[in-house]
């Protein structure tokens, strides 16, 4: 069995073995080095391969598996499928056929390059090779800070010196307060129609807020030509369609004194948009607050099949606004009631929080790396954990609506009090019914109605959720919603948030700005603070 490895001078990856039945085709090995093909052929192990060109060559001339063999039905399936179907599938992988690329492939972002044939795709996948921080979708490409800050009524207090070294003491600071709602969903593969209504999700006219961070799963069906294959963005792109019609729509119908401050429209502002297989998470922020937001990135790891692949891991977005940095992350976990499973799910967190990588930034501004580097950290998505309860006894609480003896046989609740992976981690009271698992289009729990012999039984459990880490988040409403489309219900959660503020003193003002531009400085209280007094606690 061949073992490849990255030699890339990032972070060691665990070396990812082909199954032992994985033949090359004789026209693909006519380009590789000879000692190479052999490691492969006997077995033997291969120290690095420095190059997916090397790997990719390999799948060249291979055929795809058939999309049954890898097909997830439920959510369990393909997990179950990880040491048969799936090392059987790949060990076909020998006939001297070029693949076929996948239906519709994804149409590229302007400035990325073109997508890449499945071969390389299938490579970078195994490899865990990264596709780049700055692979994502927004509505502003990354630079567009200083462009958007020639707005009127806007100003950049940044200085471009290392202040620390320049000018110390002369600057203090203030901390405002913003309302984030954070939202996550398993859509169970299901593409929204052409006018689905996103408010019962936002809650736009309820209670406004002026960050929304939205997680999906299963945006697409978890089968072997979307978890192979390059990403279906236009599903990415109808959920962003429908997110920004819903977010502005309020905004629309406002007064039109309070849709502008200082000459800035209010209408929200994608910031950062990122789909893994199934897992997508956006971020949307109010017009007004978009050139404060700095350094925006991502990072994805995959925790599927192999380990290694998207049908289960994470997608995590960081981003700054003002002086605080902010990380979600966006998570699908393993699957299944069993012992294993939870630990499994354990283990995908140790390497969501482990693998997660985010650029440095310049030797001027030290920008965390880790998740929990960052200011404020919310990890948010289906992440499967179940009730230790027998089935019978769970559905009859749940029945009775005895959420207090039902979480505490919580296997994430009992994680985040006594365990390990979770310490340090808070989650608000949770006073609604389980998320999962529900027959779709209805109010009845999978399992209340007779089922084929053979199907297995799924007892209720709280599988969607929204947790944080550390200090300045303050949750005001943990709910969930009553849309029906999918076998999953959303939950979501609405915070305040703390962020700190650079307030620079006039005298270094003076040195370098001009009357105009202390004119546009007068009315920067009136963009960002706001009065959250109203809010409940």
């Amino acid at each position: 069995m061949a073992a490849f490895s990255t030699g890339d001078g990032e972070a060691p990856m665990p070396a990812v073995f082909l199954p032992p039945q994985f033949t090359i085709p004789a026209s693909a090995t006519h380009n590789l080095d000879s000692s190479l093909v052999d490691s492969i052929h006997d077995s033997s192990p291969i120290d690095a391969v420095t190059d997916v060109d090397v790997v990719a060559t390999v799948f060249d001339d291979a055929q795809p598996p058939e999309r049954s063999e890898l097909e997830e039905e439920d959510g369990e399936q393909l997990d179950e499928a990880e040491g048969t179907n799936f090392v059987r599938s790949l060990g076909t992988w020998s006939k001297t056929l070029h693949f076929t690329p996948p239906p519709e492939p994804a149409t590229p972002r302007q400035g990325v390059s073109e997508a890449v044939m499945w071969p390389r795709l299938v490579a970078n996948k195994i490899l865990r090779k990264s596709v780049g921080s700055n692979n994502f979708v927004a509505d502003f490409p990354p630079d567009a800070d200083e462009q958007l800050l020639e707005a009127p009524g806007l100003v950049d207090e940044r200085p471009s010196f290392d202040s620390k070294s320049i000018f110390v003491n002369q600057h203090k600071t203030t901390n405002l307060n913003y309302k984030v709602l954070v939202s996550t969903w398993n859509v169970g593969g299901v593409v929204p129609e052409d006018g689905f209504d996103m408010e019962d999700l936002l809650e736009t006219h309820k209670t406004p807020c002026d960050i929304y961070v939205l997680g999906f799963q299963e945006v697409v069906p978890l089968r072997a030509s979307n978890v192979l294959g390059s990403d279906n963005n236009k599903v990415s792109a109808k959920w962003n369609s429908l997110i920004r019609e819903t977010l502005n729509k309020s905004v629309a119908t406002s007064d039109d004194r309070d849709n502008r401050i200082n000459g800035v429209s209010q209408d929200f502002k994608c910031i950062i948009s990122k789909q893994m297989v199934g897992i997508l998470i956006t971020v949307w922020v109010r017009g007004d607050l978009r050139p404060y937001i700095r350094d925006p990135s991502v990072s994805c790891v995959g925790c599927g099949v192999m380990g290694c692949l998207g049908n289960k891991g994470s997608v995590s977005v960081r981003f700054r606004l003002h002086e605080t940095s902010f990380c979600f992350v966006c998570s699908h976990l393993a699957s299944g009631g069993r012992d294993r499973d939870g630990r499994q799910r354990n283990s995908d967190v140790i390497e969501i929080l482990s693998r997660s990588t985010f650029p440095r930034g310049t030797y001027l501004e030290d920008l965390p790396k880790k998740i929990l580097d960052h200011d404020r950290v919310i990890f948010l998505g289906d992440l499967n954990y179940r009730i230790s309860l027998p089935e019978e006894k769970t559905r009859l609480l749940v029945e009775r609506k005895e959420w207090k003896t039902l979480l505490e046989n919580d296997q994430l609740s009992m994680e985040i009090m006594n365990g390990q992976i979770f310490r340090g981690w808070q989650e608000g009271n949770v006073t609604f019914a389980p998320t999962y698992k529900y027959i779709p289009n209805s109010d009845l729990y999978y399992g209340c109605i007779a089922y084929k012999k053979d199907e297995k039984k799924r007892a209720p459990a709280w599988c969607d959720r929204i947790i944080w880490y550390g200090n300045g988040l303050k949750q005001h409403e943990y709910t969930r919603g009553e849309v029906k489309i999918s076998d999953h219900r959303p939950v979501k959660a609405i915070f305040t948030t703390e962020v700190k503020v650079l307030r620079y003193s006039n005298k270094i003002r003076d040195l370098f700005f001009s009357e105009r531009f202390e004119d546009r400085i007068d009315g920067y209280d009136q963009i960002d603070s706001k009065d959250y007094s109203w809010i409940s606690t």
